[in-house]
């Protein structure tokens, strides 16, 4: 089974191969769209902006590899930016996205000075919705967050998840037939990052 880590200049890459190496899922990283696109399985990590991303996905031809994959029906996971830009538009550069799910990316904006932008730092998990991935945590278990930028998408039926920052309730975790995707980054999560991951591994896409 191939498993591959798109990278699109996007950071933190070795990371999480390293998190993948450690539950025993042999992942490779790439940013050869033939490739990306024949994979078994995607992992579509980032950090950054979404104007650089989706410009680097483009220049490289790994936005259509990637919605290739998607309609293959194959497994494929975002983390943090590969969130973010699976929707269809980001107020971050005003850049249309990937469009797997419905709905828009939104700047955190508060009155309270006392609450920071980027958000930084770990927070609790709603669940909100049953997924075979999630199986592996419970309710208000703690992740990982480095982001300015939260996913709203249209439907509930697309969240899986949720956290709250200030008095914003931001979708953390979100999916699409065989696309999962969280907010909060698995390869900084430790033991519970972990968990999801090797969850990933065993999911076939259902």
């Amino acid at each position: 089974m191939i498993t591959l880590i798109v990278d699109y200049d996007a950071g933190n890459l070795r990371s999480v191969q390293r998190a993948c190496h450690r539950v025993g899922l042999d992942a490779k990283i790439t940013k050869d769209p033939w490739l990306v696109a024949k994979a078994d399985k995607i992992i579509f990590p980032g950090v950054g902006t979404a104007e650089s991303a989706m410009a680097t996905l483009k220049r490289q031809g790994l936005d259509e590899a990637l919605m290739e994959f998607f309609s293959s029906g194959k497994p494929l996971l975002g983390i943090c930016l590969g969130l973010q830009i699976a929707l269809e538009f980001s107020e971050e550069g005003n850049k249309q996205c990937l469009g797997f799910i419905p709905g828009a990316c939104e700047r955190f904006s508060f009155s309270d000075r006392s609450l920071k932008v980027p958000h930084i730092g770990w927070n609790e998990l709603d669940i909100v919705q049953d997924h075979p991935i999630l199986r592996s945590i419970q309710n208000k278990d703690e992740f990982y967050f480095v982001h300015s930028y939260f996913a709203h998408p249209q439907s509930e039926a697309h969240v899986f998840g949720r956290t709250n920052y200030g008095d914003v309730e931001f979708a953390s975790v979100i999916g699409r037939e065989n696309f999962f995707a969280t907010q909060f980054h698995l390869e900084k999560s430790g033991e519970l990052g972990l968990r999801l991951l090797a969850a990933f591994s065993a999911w076939n896409g259902d």
